[in-house]
């Protein structure tokens, strides 16, 4: 198990076993010891900061100090059954990930579609943990091009205050 930085959140991954494992992208980052796999949701810690498309609330750098001291947690399902998924309550603090563009080989340059590693990165990026989103980048070819793709919108959500200026940064990309 690596050695992890304390100031960065710990990461987990609910695995849902909805695709196929050689896509899978948590596998490695179990793998390399960066994230902790959880296979019920009862596993998932609950003041855990949970990425969740169908969220209400943003994820704001302002929720660091949470993610740090509780974990942030990616959902890994299929995209095709995401709705049922997403609609169930995992945490008491879900946070939606601003729009962003995919650098996945399957839903590359589409918007929202990232995977799980893109959403953990995509979080720690804005929690101002830049240094181990671009480590766990680093394990996957075409990882460095999610951070290329989002550098300016990653940069502007990182210094978001609130709702509202993630919103204008949005519309401002997307």
């Amino acid at each position: 198990m690596r050695q992890l930085d304390r100031k960065a959140p710990r990461l987990f991954v609910y695995l849902m076993r909805q695709d196929d494992p050689r896509k899978c992208t948590s596998a490695k980052l179990f793998r390399f010891g960066y994230a902790t796999a959880v296979t019920r949701p009862s596993e998932i810690p609950s003041l855990t900061v949970v990425l969740n498309p169908f969220a209400a609330t943003i994820l704001l750098p302002s929720d660091r100090d949470v993610a740090v001291r509780h974990g942030v947690c990616a959902i890994d399902c299929s995209w095709e059954r995401a709705e049922p998924v997403f609609k169930r309550r995992f945490s008491r603090c879900e946070r939606k990930l601003p729009i962003l563009l995919a650098a996945n080989p399957t839903s590359y340059a589409q918007a929202g579609l990232l995977s799980s590693v893109e959403a953990l990165a995509a979080a720690l990026s804005i929690l101002g943990v830049r240094r181990r989103a671009t480590e766990i980048l680093s394990l996957f070819k075409w990882g460095p091009t999610f951070l290329t793709l989002n550098r300016e919108p990653l940069c502007d959500y990182a210094r978001a205050r609130n709702a509202g200026d993630v919103e204008e940064i949005q519309r401002s990309y997307f």
